[in-house]
């Protein structure tokens, strides 16, 4: 079986898995986004098997391009919305992930994750440090949920391979 393939079953068991309810923490925890966009980033994922990442940007990208969405305020709040779903997605399946794996590869897990952070809080600092302006906020608020979605993706590959394999 292909790569394409296989990325792409596994994804999809993630999502089943995702979506077949809430976690015990989400359950205990008031929710800090918008159900409406949750069900629309994992209803995306459901149905692009493989080409998840075109998901990325679906709850902000409409609310940026409307007319009343005019300063560097209101675009940051549109990709905080959808921030705030692929964060929570992140950070469960991290947990879930940590959950099923041993000892060592825990460690090993929360090393990459640390080093993740340092290279995303870099990477998207640097719209500051190149524009130098206004619009350097947005920018950087749109690289960090594009980093963050792209690693909640990355991890459920992970999940689904640990929950299948058992």
């Amino acid at each position: 079986m292909g790569y394409a393939l296989m990325r792409a079953l596994l994804v999809a068991l993630a999502v089943a898995t995702f979506a077949a309810g809430p976690w015990p923490a989400e359950a205990a925890q008031p929710s800090k986004f918008a159900a409406k966009d949750s069900a629309e980033i994992q209803d995306c994922i459901k149905s692009k098997p493989g080409k998840e990442e075109a998901c990325i940007g679906i709850v902000s990208e409409p609310c940026l391009n409307r007319d009343e969405t005019k300063s560097t305020a209101d675009m940051n709040a549109c990709v905080d919305r959808e921030l705030a779903v692929w964060d929570d997605i992140l950070n469960e399946t991290f947990r879930r992930l940590r959950d099923k794996l041993d000892a060592q590869q825990k460690e090993k897990l929360r090393d990459m994750q640390r080093a993740w952070i340092v290279s995303k809080e870099k990477t998207c600092a640097f719209y500051w440090d190149y524009f130098q302006g206004t619009m350097a906020s947005p920018m950087a608020a749109s690289c960090v949920n594009r980093e963050t979605a792209r690693r909640a993706l990355f991890l459920l590959g992970f999940l689904v391979d640990a929950d299948s394999s058992k």
